[in-house]
């Protein structure tokens, strides 16, 4: 039977909609939640689990090891993301280069795409994609922007 596990993310993030009109034009920041939801099998073992097989293998009835989720997502998204300010490359000149801000270091992120939450989800699905274990799939990305506003990818 197919089982899908969910991994909650949290981070703190800046960004500038420069195509957009109102506030968000400016540079401004969210405490993301990102919800990472991966799909796959596992065997029902009870207490027959096969013993000597590693963590998340299907006979030890696990689809995945929630360690390897984070591993996996911290790496692709939350370790280059958080504390990040992301600006999309057209419309920024040359700030691409730029290391600090009024003298202050920056964590500067540029992209192809203007920051939004739905393009961030599409991002963050190519950033992960091939990088889960065989026998799993990416199924969702939820990305919560604000407490009550959010964007879900179903891939």
């Amino acid at each position: 039977m197919l089982l899908r596990l969910t991994k909650r993310f949290t981070f703190e993030m800046a960004h500038a909609l420069p195509h957009y009109q109102g506030k968000c034009h400016n540079i401004h920041g969210h405490s993301y939640k990102l919800y990472v939801t991966v799909e796959g099998t596992t065997e029902f073992q009870g207490c027959n689990a096969i013993i000597g097989t590693q963590a998340g293998d299907p006979s030890q009835g696990m689809v995945i090891d929630f360690s390897q989720i984070k591993q996996i997502v911290e790496q692709q998204i939350i370790s280059p993301f958080d504390h990040a300010l992301v600006l999309p490359r057209e419309g920024s000149g040359d700030i691409g280069s730029v290391t600090t801000l009024g003298g202050y270091p920056a964590n500067l992120i540029t992209v192809d795409f203007q920051p939004t939450t739905e393009n961030l989800l599409l991002h963050f699905a190519r950033l992960l994609d091939g990088k889960l274990p065989e026998g799993t799939r990416l199924h969702s990305l939820k990305l919560y922007e604000t407490e009550s506003s959010c964007a879900e990818l179903i891939l």
